[in-house]
């Protein structure tokens, strides 16, 4: 199921709040999907990387890494799919900590979606910042 891509730099968007450009790259290998979300840093500037390798949706194998932007835009594959704050980040690698330790021996396909919408903001009303 994909979940549409969001589009906006407009900050009041967010309540403006500072949000950080989410890519996101998808493929399959001999029976393994590698699944990377990566996000755009300004201090330092870098793209962090998490790559997630899922095997009969079973979180196999996940790991950090950090590029330079000049790196990463080398990379291909790479879709822009949403905005995020910072906190949305916060939780979502905290939600990621937990995840790969419950997803190790058992499939984990919804946790891993339900994790990756933390990072799509949701639009608030005017006047409710």
């Amino acid at each position: 199921e994909d979940v549409p891509s969001q589009t906006f730099d407009n900050k009041d968007y967010f309540c403006g709040k500072e949000t950080f450009p989410v890519y996101e790259s998808i493929f399959t290998e001999e029976g393994e999907t590698i699944r990377k979300i990566a996000i755009e840093m300004e201090k330092p500037p870098q793209i962090e990387i998490h790559v997630w390798t899922i095997r009969k949706g079973i979180l196999r194998h996940f790991y950090v890494e950090k590029l330079s932007k000049r790196e990463f835009e080398e990379l291909p594959y790479f879709k822009l799919k949403t905005r995020t704050t910072l906190s949305q980040w916060k939780i979502f690698s905290e939600g990621e900590a937990q995840i790969t330790q419950m997803c190790e021996s058992r499939v984990c396909r919804t946790e891993l979606e339900d994790l990756v919408k933390v990072l799509y903001l949701e639009k608030s009303e005017k006047g409710h910042c």
